[in-house]
């Protein structure tokens, strides 16, 4: 069992130092990106699936909280976490639309939309991209493995971040570096220490 947990730790340590050596300029030109949405007054959304619902509200958590460092709250919204919204648009229309109804709704020009899927292959967070992209929107694509239909869909100002594995959990380990990292460097951006 111990072995077990050591493999564990050590794959974790391995993919994130593969994911560190290629999407450093990726990280940090998202970065970048993200904090000059926020400095102009506009907000970012946040959606996926499971684990990556997780992310998201921690993440818009962390925008509209606070990181590591005091500051005025920032326009994080996840899309996970109003029931009636997917529940309804599940069941109206499909759950391939329960992000893009919201996107629809919400996003004007100049916003960012987060989306995270481990493989890239979220149908509800492919939709919502594409809504995103019609809205005036940018993205930040969270994914893993080859990046999946996501990273194709990707136009000029958007971003992917991709954890260099195939393994879920590793993916989504590394997807929370990326998320951590990018509150960070926003932080450090507009509330210099």
């Amino acid at each position: 069992m111990e072995a077990r947990i050591r493999s564990h730790f050590e794959a974790s340590i391995e993919t994130k130092q593969r994911t560190l050596a290629t999407m450093l300029p990726a990280i940090l030109g998202a970065a970048q990106h993200m904090a000059a949405v926020l400095k102009a007054g506009n907000k970012v959304l946040a959606c996926g699936n499971g684990g990556s619902a997780a992310d998201a509200q921690h993440f818009a958590a962390e925008l509209t909280g606070r990181y590591e460092r005091e500051r005025p709250g920032l326009a994080g919204i996840a899309l996970t976490t109003d029931t009636s919204a997917l529940t309804a648009i599940a069941n109206d229309y499909s759950y391939e639309q329960v992000f893009s109804k919201q996107v629809q709704a919400l996003v004007r020009p100049g916003d960012l939309l987060l989306g995270i899927s481990t493989s890239g292959n979220s149908a509800n967070v492919i939709r919502a991209i594409e809504a995103a992209h019609q809205g005036g929107a940018s993205v930040i694509a969270l994914t893993g493995k080859d990046g999946g239909r996501m990273a194709a869909m990707l136009k000029a100002g958007d971003f992917e971040l991709r954890s260099a594995s195939n393994v879920t959990a590793r993916v989504q380990e590394t997807h929370l570096v990326f998320l951590h990292c990018l509150c960070d460097l926003t932080d450090e951006i507009l509330f210099p220490a």
